[in-house]
């Protein structure tokens, strides 16, 4: 038997783990999924017979290292700041590794023995990145192996909720870790090419600043700025391009309802409020507005925001509570984001039945023959249930299949990488299809970028 060990057994390894369950039988697999919490581990499982549950705390050198020397190869599932402890180990006892986190200083500098050693170092292998980057490259290599030149590269995706749960005022609701969503965009300006030209939006008008994109049978979407498009000039290959931006995906009026919590800085993480522990929402909410003897909460609230009383912006936040005097934030030294974070989710909690949805659109905007043409990629996939989500899907499936290719000898190149080689993103995007995560492209005029950036 071929040891595959897991750490982590959270949300995103549902589809993972059920994949190589599937498979063990086949591909002659027994899976260790470790965890700190023993029972999580042991309801990943299944009861299947080629499946072991251990407890394995990541900080436990010797646990670690025990679980890394008998497995034969190592998934990461952990948050991505831990993924260097594991790293170092596969490097120790000479084991391939897999992750589905952007590649971080400390991995890249582990390269060199990577390659030494002959590992494979499998990074950024799931949604986002993952997904995007082999079906991108896809779509840029057919383009060069014709002959075309690469004008423009827009790339955007978004975590949301299936249609048929879409049941709220801002059209979305969590489906991954809200902490992230209300960091979005924070840590500096979003810089990215516009025509030839470096283009910089700073967060205070990130959700401003959006483009509209249509995806058939879905409707309308919007999607605001990532921090950093230019880091993919080299990683895409793409120094010459002209247009280069990616974006996160949201319902139209989502950006300009989210940055209302921007404008009134209850997004910030950066202090510690006072009285958190005992502070109401509502209490919470006026901590942000001036004082007035006899204005309540919600005219001072309108005021400042410029918001009417029939405006759908101020039905947005009413919806949230926010003004409710008897809820409590109950939390200890908190930061705004946090409160704003504990807020937001109990309003915006995925339901018992509620699915999610990715979606995920390419823009490819190239010359060929001296004539400019471009290509639409669109992808939808919603999710089966609360353990089988769409994005558990498109994390942990191409996570899986990776670590197969791997262990069969199919993606052979060593070192620390991501997934924009063919022998990695070509049998990955085809078996993904088999699963309902399909591309569809479509060539339309080349319109090049979107002049209201």
């Amino acid at each position: 038997m071929r040891t595959i060990l897991i750490i982590g057994a959270g949300r995103s390894a549902s589809s993972l783990i059920q994949y190589l369950l599937d498979k063990s039988y086949q591909e002659n697999l027994h899976l260790i999924i470790g965890d700190l919490s023993l029972a999580l581990a042991k309801h990943k499982t299944n009861n299947h017979t080629n499946a072991t549950a251990i407890s394995l705390d990541v900080f436990d050198a010797i646990q670690r290292n025990k679980a890394i020397q008998n497995a034969d190869i190592v998934i990461s599932m952990l948050p991505a700041q831990l993924h260097i402890k594991v790293a170092q180990d596969c490097i120790a006892y000479k084991k391939h590794l897999v992750t589905a986190s952007y590649i971080s200083d400390a991995m890249q500098e582990l390269d060199v023995l990577a390659k030494e050693n002959n590992l494979i170092f499998m990074n950024e292998i799931g949604l986002d990145p993952g997904i995007d980057h082999m079906s991108a490259m896809k779509v840029i290599d057919e383009v060069r192996s014709r002959g075309g030149k690469m004008l423009l590269f827009e790339s955007f995706c978004g975590g949301l909720v299936a249609p048929e749960s879409d049941t709220n005022l801002w059209n979305y609701k969590f489906t991954w870790a809200p902490r992230n969503v209300v960091l979005a965009g924070q840590g500096g300006a979003a810089k990215f090419i516009q025509e030839g030209t470096y283009k910089y939006i700073p967060y205070w008008n990130l959700f401003r600043r959006t483009e509209f994109l249509e995806v058939e049978g879905y409707g309308k979407f919007e999607a605001y700025s990532n921090r950093d498009s230019l880091k993919y000039l080299d990683v895409y290959g793409l120094e010459d391009v002209l247009t280069l931006f990616r974006g996160t995906i949201r319902r139209v009026g989502f950006s300009k309802a989210w940055n209302m919590f921007v404008q009134l800085g209850m997004t910030d993480d950066s202090y510690i409020m006072e009285g958190t522990e005992d502070m109401s929402y509502r209490q919470f909410v006026n901590s942000f507005l001036p004082y007035h003897p006899t204005d309540s909460v919600e005219i001072k609230m309108r005021l400042i925001l410029k918001i009417d009383q029939d405006d759908i912006m101020w039905d947005k936040l009413l919806e949230l509570d926010l003004f409710n005097p008897n809820k409590k934030v109950s939390l200890q030294q908190a930061t705004p984001a946090q409160i704003l974070e504990k807020i937001l989710t109990d309003s915006w909690t995925l339901q018992p039945k509620d699915k999610d949805m990715i979606v995920m659109y390419h823009k490819f905007g190239y010359e060929l023959n001296g004539k400019k043409e471009q290509i639409d990629s669109k992808m939808v996939c919603i999710g089966e249930d609360q353990t089988y989500t769409a994005m558990s899907k498109t994390v942990g499936l191409p996570v899986a299949m990776a670590t197969l290719l791997i262990l069969n000898g199919k993606i052979k190149t060593p070192g620390v990488q991501l997934p924009i080689r063919k022998e990695v993103y070509l049998p990955i995007l085809k078996e993904l299809e088999e699963y309902g995560v399909i591309f569809n492209e479509q060539t339309v005029p080349y319109l090049g970028y979107n002049p209201k950036k």
